[in-house]
């Protein structure tokens, strides 16, 4: 019998996490379908997350296995911190420079990403995410922080 060990490795990946993040989504309240508590929605993702996990690794049994290959430093130091600093951010910066600063920065995670185009689209995520976020679901946040004098 032959096992991908990369697909399998992904699989599991995908299920640790999905039961670790779904742990602390227990920790709190769910409520109903109809009326939903601040963990039901990470639950659901979490249980999603597990059931991906799951295809994968059993889709990986039978397949002849592939080389793990380079891990792609640049993305996990560009892409993986962009929650944390928005985090950082958003209180001192406000939403729209906090957005557009890590769009711009994830965009680098990958090699074939020029200025002008982690520029663009830096400019239409912190655009789109202002629209939704602040003016259509009335997310209490400034636009611009403290930080910069506003």
């Amino acid at each position: 019998m032959t096992l991908n060990i990369k697909d399998a490795a992904a699989g599991v990946v995908f299920i640790v996490l999905g039961l670790a993040f779904g742990a602390g989504a227990l920790m709190l309240p769910l409520g109903s379908a109809w009326r939903m508590g601040p963990g039901y929605f990470p639950l659901i993702l979490c249980g999603l997350m597990v059931l991906l996990g799951l295809i994968i690794a059993v889709r990986a049994v039978g397949v002849p296995s592939e080389a793990f290959g380079d891990v792609p430093w640049r993305g996990f130091l560009l892409v993986l911190p962009g929650a944390a600093i928005f985090g950082w951010c958003v209180r001192g910066l406000g939403l729209m420079p906090s957005i557009f600063i890590i769009s711009v920065l994830a965009a680098f995670g990958s090699r074939r990403t020029t200025w002008p185009f982690a520029l663009v689209l830096g400019i239409i995520l912190t655009v789109f995410c202002t629209a939704v976020f602040y003016y259509g679901l009335g997310l209490p946040v400034r636009l611009f922080g403290p930080w910069l004098g506003f």
